[in-house]
């Protein structure tokens, strides 16, 4: 539990994705499944990008959830896969050896479901564990709007920090100066933040007069139809 309004910084924190699986994600309602695709694949894009330890954890594979996304995987193509039984990731020692070993006790979490999965780690992880929890809203879904709301709040009132993916990795970067990290970051936001995405696309190739991100075909002149 945290009460301390410190930012999240590339060297004081850590991420934990929880059952990014189809079968857990066709369940979600709170969100629109292929924006909390999107949040997600960008949010382990800039954890990449940031070198931030990260840890996939996965319950039931075979028997009912089905394999992560594989856009999630094609990010952390090294990274152990650590499978469960039990809906709370605490109560397996993998998952807890792994954030001991990643030495970091701010934690942010992405997970199906908000109201089970997410709720019962981020509980136990603060009780028994001593983390602090940063729990990415917009990268996590619950079975209902509701759920997901409640599980929030709930959380919320226990210590837990809601935060949003693009917010943590705005974080992380902190100051456009930071070069090193500044055009990776622009390439998520370019792809996976919306408006803001396409506002930076038109800035660069309107304004700045930067090539476009893509090569296509050539473009025709208009040519006015003629009468018949």
């Amino acid at each position: 539990m945290t009460s301390k309004p410190e930012l999240l910084m590339p060297g004081n924190c850590q991420l934990i994705f929880i059952d990014q699986q189809p079968q857990m994600a066709f369940g979600v309602q709170s969100i629109d499944r292929q924006v909390l695709k999107n949040n997600v694949v960008a949010l382990a894009k800039a954890a990449k990008v940031f070198k931030i330890p990260t840890t996939i954890t996965t319950v039931e594979t075979e028997s009912f959830s089905g394999h992560t996304y594989p856009e999630l995987l094609a990010v952390f193509p090294e990274l152990p896969l650590l499978e469960r039984t039990s809906m709370n990731s605490w109560d397996d020692q993998k998952v807890r050896d792994a954030l001991a070993k990643n030495g970091q006790k701010k934690v942010v979490v992405s997970g199906l479901w908000t109201e089970v999965c997410n709720n019962t780690f981020s509980f136990d992880a603060m009780r028994e564990g001593g983390y602090e929890i940063y729990m990415v809203a917009d990268a996590s879904g619950g079975t209902s709007r509701e759920a997901h709301d409640y599980a929030m709040q709930r959380m919320i009132q226990a210590g837990v920090v809601p935060v949003t993916w693009q917010q943590v990795m705005l974080e992380w970067q902190r100051d456009w100066a930071h070069r090193d990290t500044y055009d990776a970051v622009m390439e998520i936001v370019k792809e996976h933040s919306g408006a803001y995405g396409m506002g930076v696309d038109y800035a660069y190739t309107m304004v700045h007069k930067a090539d476009e991100r893509v090569k296509h075909g050539p473009v025709k002149d208009p040519v006015a139809a003629k009468k018949s």
